[in-house]
């Protein structure tokens, strides 16, 4: 049984110096460099859907396992937190003691043959009395702030008189306060982190929530209360509305926190700079008293938080509070027919897709007034001279020295210029997949020496949008377009403009060039409009001339015959734009360049309307703009306990590194001789100079 003991003992011992070692301690600060490094580098707290997007079903499934998406909440993250603090408290518990036994001692009883030993020693024959020169160094000492004791020695081994001193003890707190700052910040972390939310869906049978519908409607297992000591959560709130519920997010949904308070948004406000970048948030709100129903007013900006009942509110962002917004549906295929949609940001509605009767969602996602965009040639981004970066142009070499040149590039020409507003929306088919679009209300001038709108399109929200470029017409709209569009599908007019570009084209006296000539820009347009089948299939758009040219033409005549059949589909396209104005009683276009340019971007946008993933692009009408903003409310009183670690650390860092510890030992014997010696725990130039001034002072050498 005894033995047994021991070896517990033993055990015990051996894992109490384990825990209490700095080698310990270091691996542990390692382990969480690192992991701070991965919850760095990977964005924290995304949808599922977003990781799945990024990285594929099985490392989605494998990072999820190892709670990479939440590092800093994940059980082995806190393990190694709690480790830490027991081990930086068990090096405190441990040397503590001896440091505190240490600073009540001054060493008066070391023996006078020690001294010799010293580096920085020095003799000298005193003319006074032995104690009255002890005396008289031991009170110069302690008015330069030295903690003295003197000691009479009057042995047969020694006699004499032993003075000790002793200055820069603060340096041994310094170790204490450093360590005590570890445990202080990560408790103090641990207490504003995630651990007390999930302390109580553990404790309190709480669960998380990621269901739909009204937030009043969410269950009591899924809210915490308002008395919660501690959490951090967004609160979403619309201009002239109030909100008392913040959102928690968790990795498996959201938790519904219960504020002690309600928030009312006045108003939003923005200021900008004159390059239109913005330069201040804030939001002027209402904070509504629930027990006392005080109402305060306040103004929340960035850094510049309210309070309330131990409650911070932060400015974090913005969002839509629900705008209303009309738009119209601009024909992108042939079967889809104009129609005008409204609804509210965040809402949606049923459309019918073509002749089908498939039924789509229209999801309402976004509404933005302001859209500052850089329409400035940075290098890399288009000419390299200022002009506005081409999309379809890519020069890897500007593109590696804008990345990788010299820091203050003169020709970086930057344009902030805002392009107005812009709407984003959803379309889901039957089966749930759904693509996000976002278009332009205003067109603009985007580079190609032609005003234009954009039309954006991605599959998934880790994508970039990319744009199709309409050009307005004389009007500044998209009719012209979409005359151009319908004129395609219409075999009137695509005869009619086939006819008149046959008789302007060629003289009138040869009438069989004429109809060669009509009939390959009859082809030339059916091909274009995807009309007309390729190696079995129907394309259209430019990759059906192309198409056309590899199938029918040999290799060696191909590069002279795409001339020739882009120059007759131009020359139609012009033609049947001609029409499609005459029918509708509009003057024709005039033969210039900026007709030549509308024309060019016309093939280009007709080109992409035939792969446009929708039968047709819904354009911004007209909006009535609610604005709201998104806050970010914590309850984290382990703050105060992070400050004072801070200051505990930064106290210590400048008492260890900065205060000397000294002591300083003068033997004095009966006949007396003087001997003095200096121990420092840093040697420094400092000392050396504190060593010749205490010669002087106290021996009175100047040597």
């Amino acid at each position: 049984m005894t033995a047994s003991r021991a070896v517990a003992s033993q055990a015990a011992r051996a894992v109490v110096e384990l825990l209490s070692s700095m080698r310990f301690a270091i691996a542990l600060l390692s382990l969480i460099c690192v992991a701070s490094v991965v919850g760095t580098v990977l964005k924290q707290g995304e949808p599922y859907g977003n990781y799945v997007n990024q990285f594929g079903p099985f490392w989605a499934e494998a990072f999820s396992a190892l709670s990479l998406y939440a590092v800093y909440s994940a059980w082995w993250f806190l393990l190694i937190l709690a480790f830490l603090v027991a081990s930086v408290s068990l090096c405190i518990a441990r040397n503590t003691p001896k440091i505190i036994a240490d600073l009540r001692t001054v060493k008066e009883n070391i023996r006078s043959q020690s001294l010799q030993a010293f580096g920085q020693r020095a003799t000298a024959q005193l003319t006074e009395a032995p104690e009255a020169a002890a005396r008289r160094m031991g009170e110069r000492l302690a008015r330069a702030g030295w903690r003295v004791k003197l000691q009479s020695r009057e042995s047969d081994v020694e006699q004499g008189w032993m003075l000790a001193a002793r200055a820069g003890g603060v340096n041994k707190l310094g170790y204490i306060a450093a360590h005590s700052a570890i445990v202080l910040v990560c408790i103090g972390g641990l207490l504003d982190g995630d651990l007390m939310v999930r302390a109580q869906t553990w404790l309190k049978h709480k669960s998380t929530y990621s269901g739909g519908g009204l937030i009043s409607d969410v269950p009591a297992q899924h809210r915490l209360s308002a008395s919660n000591p501690t959490f951090r959560g967004n609160l979403l709130v619309a201009e002239g509305t109030r909100s008392s519920t913040a959102v928690l997010s968790q990795p498996q949904g959201v938790l519904i926190q219960d504020l002690p308070f309600s928030v009312e948004l006045k108003k939003f406000i923005v200021e900008y700079y004159s390059t239109g970048m913005p330069k201040l948030f804030a939001s002027d709100i209402i904070i509504h008293d629930h027990e006392t129903q005080e109402k305060i007013e306040a103004r929340v900006e960035v850094n510049h938080p309210a309070s309330h009942r131990g409650v911070e509110i932060y400015q974090s962002s913005f969002d839509d509070g629900g705008s209303s917004v009309k738009l119209r549906a601009v024909p992108m295929q042939a079967l889809a027919k104009p129609f005008e949609v409204q609804g509210v940001i965040g809402s949606k509605t049923e459309l019918v897709k073509g002749e089908g009767q498939e039924k789509m969602t229209l999801e309402f996602t976004g509404l933005r007034v302001i859209n500052v965009e850089n329409l400035g040639g940075e290098a890399g981004a288009g000419t390299g001279s200022g002009e506005a970066p081409d999309a379809r142009g890519v020069n890897f070499g500007q593109g590696l020295e804008a990345r990788l040149g010299a820091a203050n590039k003169a020709d970086a020409k930057k344009n902030f210029r805002n392009v107005g507003p812009s709407v984003s929306y959803k379309l889901r088919d039957a089966a749930g997949q759904a693509r996000e679009y976002n278009n332009y209300m205003l067109p603009f001038d985007a580079g190609d020496g032609h005003p234009v709108f954009l039309l954006g399109t991605r599959d998934t929200p880790a994508e970039r949008y990319r744009y199709v470029r309409i050009p307005a017409d004389d009007a500044g709209g998209l009719d012209g377009f979409t005359r151009l569009r319908n004129g395609l599908q219409d075999p009137e007019l695509r005869a009619a403009a086939v006819r008149r570009y046959a008789t302007q084209a060629m003289d009138k006296g040869k009438p069989e060039a004429v109809a060669q000539l009509a009939q390959s820009a009859e082809r030339a347009l059916a091909l274009f409009a995807g009309l007309e089948t390729v190696n079995g299939r129907k394309v259209g758009g430019l990759q059906a001339l192309s198409d056309f040219v590899e199938t029918a033409v040999p290799q060696a005549e191909r590069n002279r015959a795409s001339e020739v059949l882009v120059r007759i589909l131009n020359g139609t396209l012009f033609e049947l734009a001609q029409e499609g104005r005459a029918r509708a009683g509009l003057p024709p276009l005039p033969a210039d360049e900026s007709t030549q340019r509308f024309m060019t971007l016309c093939v280009f946008a007709l080109s992409d309307a035939q792969v446009y993933p929708a039968p047709m692009a819904l354009m911004l009408t007209d909006f009535q703009h609610v604005q709201a903003s998104v806050f970010q409310v914590a309850r984290a009183p382990g703050k105060y306990i992070v400050y004072l670690g801070c200051t505990l650390l930064i106290l210590g860092i400048f008492a260890m590194l900065y205060v000397r510890e000294r002591r300083v030992w003068v033997w004095i014997t009966a006949t007396g001789t003087a001997t003095l010696a200096l121990s420092s725990n840093r040697k420094t130039i400092d000392t050396d100079r504190e060593f010749k001034a205490l010669k002087t002072s106290l021996l009175g050498l100047t040597g």
